[in-house]
């Protein structure tokens, strides 16, 4: 179907296929028709061509309280609901059941609190809507919609304006309520990697087209989200789940990791501006997928393989152009060796040469060059000694 406005199209040939107990996202940027999108679904909306089915009933000869039943909508926008308690919102989920006058039969009642209770809000149910943080309102929303015992679930955006812990908690309760009560849950997100990690199926919504449908894995890819977003310094890493800003900037700093322990010294040098080399990394390390995506030169040494003198020579070469070397503390064994060689050989060249390796054990690691070290506990640390050793020689 196409929807949008009246005559006017806003996302073409929406093909959208849900399955019970499924939940279903659309990732795109502002103004991509995401909500349009989900407000056609609701019915708040009628398609500019093409018809939704649920269950294979047209939406259009669906009764309103029947619909009720079937469907439930969470839109973004804020409502004000006065003086009424949390009880007194979420029951309001059982007027397709009870009609407006309806007096809630002990079955209800049951049904409200089983509700709350899925989304961990049975302490507020005597508390005004009114005073609640938007977290907690969200979660009295859906347990609304719940409430209405509902087939398919549309939310509009559910996680904005909540800080971390209640995004995750929503997202959360979704999955919870696909997975255990069979409910199909469509919704629209601005959080790739809350998508990634919490939804079944993803939609990419790009100039007025569905761009791809499928699972997470097939089709969320580095230059996926970079052309969706029209991200610009910044890359996207599918193994991460996450956005790196990445520098171009000329190496300046040699930066001798793995084993993970790299990661948080160049993120804090990225976001200080400054270009990296690092190595000599194994293409199985976590480090070098960081390194990558921040935009650092890296030397790369095959997986499970000791380090072979035609890498150790680049990184040397590469080393004597830098001013700093850093040191972040990896574990050595017998197929890193040769990084600790090009600690030991910084020192000796006149490097300023930082580590974060523990002081106290430190002679066992570096022997006679001990003393030629500088030590810091952790990566700000690194970051702030250069600085003010780079402020020390303009003066």
């Amino acid at each position: 179907m196409d929807v949008g406005y009246e005559k006017t199209v806003v996302v073409e040939n929406v093909d959208l296929r849900g399955i019970k107990g499924q939940l279903i996202c659309l990732l795109g940027p502002n103004g991509a028709g995401k909500s349009t999108i989900l407000r056609t679904l609701s019915g708040l909306l009628a398609p500019v061509s093409g018809t939704v089915y649920i269950n294979g009933s047209d939406l259009k000869s669906i009764k309103k309280p029947e619909l009720a039943k079937k469907l439930a909508v969470v839109l973004t926008e804020q409502v004000s609901l006065g003086l009424l308690t949390v009880f007194e919102i979420a029951a309001m989920g059982r007027f397709p059941h009870t009609n407006l006058i309806g007096k809630l039969s002990d079955e209800d009642k049951g049904i409200i609190q089983e509700a709350l209770q899925a989304v961990n809000a049975v302490h507020l149910r005597d508390r005004y809507y009114a005073e609640l943080s938007d977290g907690e309102k969200q979660k009295v929303m859906i347990a609304r919609a719940l409430i209405q015992q509902p087939e398919l679930i549309v939310l509009d955006e559910p996680t904005s304006h909540l800080d971390v812990k209640h995004k995750v908690e929503v997202i959360s309760i979704l999955r919870r309520l696909c997975l255990e009560k069979g409910i199909t849950v469509v919704l629209s997100l601005h959080d790739i990697d809350l998508a990634i990690k919490g939804c079944e199926t993803i939609l990419l919504i790009q100039d007025g087209k569905i761009a791809a449908q499928g699972t997470p894995e097939e089709i969320i890819k580095a230059g996926t989200i970079q052309s969706l977003y029209e991200i610009e310094g910044a890359q996207y890493n599918e193994l991460l789940g996450s956005l790196e800003f990445f520098s171009r900037q000329y190496p300046e700093i040699f930066i001798a990791g793995g084993n993970g322990t790299g990661a948080g010294v160049y993120r804090a040098l990225s976001r200080a501006g400054y270009g990296m080399c690092c190595g000599v990394l194994h293409s199985n390390d976590i480090d070098i997928h960081i390194g990558k995506a921040l935009g650092c030169e890296i030397i790369e040494e095959e997986a499970f393989n000791a380090i072979h003198e035609d890498k150790y020579h680049q990184a040397r070469e590469i080393m004597k152009t830098v001013d700093y070397m850093i040191d972040t503390g990896f574990p050595v064994g017998s197929i890193n060796q040769r990084n600790m060689d090009l600690v030991i050989e910084a020192v000796k060249m006149g490097k300023t040469v930082f580590s974060l390796f523990p002081k106290e054990h430190a002679f066992k690691r570096y022997g006679e060059w001990t003393d030629k070290i500088r030590y810091c506990s952790k990566a700000a640390e690194v970051t702030k000694c250069i600085e003010d050793k780079k402020t020390m020689e303009r003066v």
